[in-house]
């Protein structure tokens, strides 16, 4: 379900994509919902996903190079079947990782303040 790119969207570099993976990671628990030590199917993550791509101006990235990016973090991140799941990942954060995201996502924070 790969969108095409709109106007001045552009693809995600590896810099960016880890930065886009922490803001996202940082925003779904800035949302009160619990990420540390708890498998999530990335269906639940997908919403945050959206919205870090839409704050960077980037193509929002496929089930594939989310899945990629969590475990290049340290992410569990399991495969299951397509009949399984729509999205077919299975994703764990580490309590390290989770902490990780939210200072990312305050200094983001911050950066725009300024």
């Amino acid at each position: 379900m790969s969108s095409q790119p709109a106007l001045f969207e552009v693809e995600a570099t590896a810099v960016e994509m880890e930065r886009l993976t922490l803001y996202a990671l940082g925003e779904f628990q800035s949302r009160g919902l619990d990420l540390a030590e708890r498998e999530l199917a990335l269906d639940r993550l997908l919403g945050a996903f959206k919205r870090a791509s839409e704050k960077f101006g980037v193509v929002e990235l496929t089930d594939e190079q989310i899945a990629e990016s969590l475990a290049k973090l340290g992410a569990k991140v399991v495969e299951v079947p397509s009949f399984i799941a729509k999205h077919p990942f299975r994703v764990t954060v580490s309590r390290n990782l989770s902490e990780m995201a939210n200072e990312s996502y305050v200094q983001i924070l911050e950066n725009d303040q300024r």
